[in-house]
């Protein structure tokens, strides 16, 4: 009996359709995200497919390339970087959600950080190791920025212990590798083992705010209505579940 034969374009057109978008996404979205696409998928739709890491590293992976379909950045720069090379679809680009940033301590551990007078910050802040996102990662220059600001960087930053990413920094606090770390507050949220011993003041640091845009390279049907969710009220509702704050 003779094979049969599926037209190349239909063969072609129904893999397409059963691919999952890809996401490129912040690292501190993790928890926050994976849900937004299992409340996706429960509505009938293939689950999105996301990769985590620092937002630095995946508009790179984006500049070089890389097959994906949306990008949600932890600041705005990075987005602008894209943005710049005409690598996003302009008209998609929606700025959602929000965050504070916070020093992450033990569960276990009893410190408390002043945020004034500086050298009281800097006192606690140079006890041991104080684990940080590299600043070339939103959390990091977010971090930075806040301790300028507060005057006691420089007495800091020898102290300072980078991490390539903000899911980094909370696991050296997790283990115990670092007493403390400059996390978002979601961040420390996410995990049983640490606790906010501090919060930065939202005047001394950029606004923390997470922009998504579906990409020029997208080619999947699907992508652009898992943005439109993320984005809708249900949607944002489901991150402020996690501890961030709809905008």
């Amino acid at each position: 009996m003779a094979a049969l034969a599926i037209p190349v374009g239909l063969a072609s057109g129904t893999a397409q359709a059963q691919r999952p978008p890809l996401v490129l996404a912040a690292a501190s979205l993790q928890e926050s995200l994976t849900a937004a696409a299992d409340a996706w998928a429960k509505k009938g739709h293939i689950k999105p497919t996301i990769s985590f890491a620092a937002s630095s590293a995946l508009a790179r992976q984006v500049e070089s390339g890389a097959p994906a379909d949306l990008f949600v950045s932890a600041d705005e720069d990075w987005m602008n970087e894209l943005a710049k090379k005409n690598l996003i679809v302009a008209t998609s680009r929606v700025t959602f959600l929000g965050n504070r940033l916070v020093v992450a301590a033990p569960a276990d551990s009893k410190v408390r950080i002043p945020v004034r007078p500086p050298a009281a910050l800097a006192r606690v802040l140079t006890a041991g190791p104080l684990a940080m996102a590299d600043t070339a990662v939103p959390a990091g220059k977010y971090g930075q920025a806040s301790l300028e600001k507060l005057g006691v960087w420089a007495q800091v930053s020898p102290k300072v212990v980078r991490a390539e990413n903000v899911r980094a920094t909370l696991a050296l606090v997790e283990r115990g590798a670092a007493p403390l770390g400059i996390v978002y507050a979601t961040d420390a949220k996410a995990s049983a083992k640490v606790r906010i011993a501090g919060v930065f003041p939202e005047n001394t640091h950029p606004a923390i705010t997470y922009p998504v845009a579906r990409l020029k390279a997208s080619t999947n049907p699907d992508a652009e209505a898992f943005r439109r969710f993320l984005v809708s009220r249900e949607g944002k509702a489901i991150f402020v579940r996690y501890g961030f704050s709809a905008r």
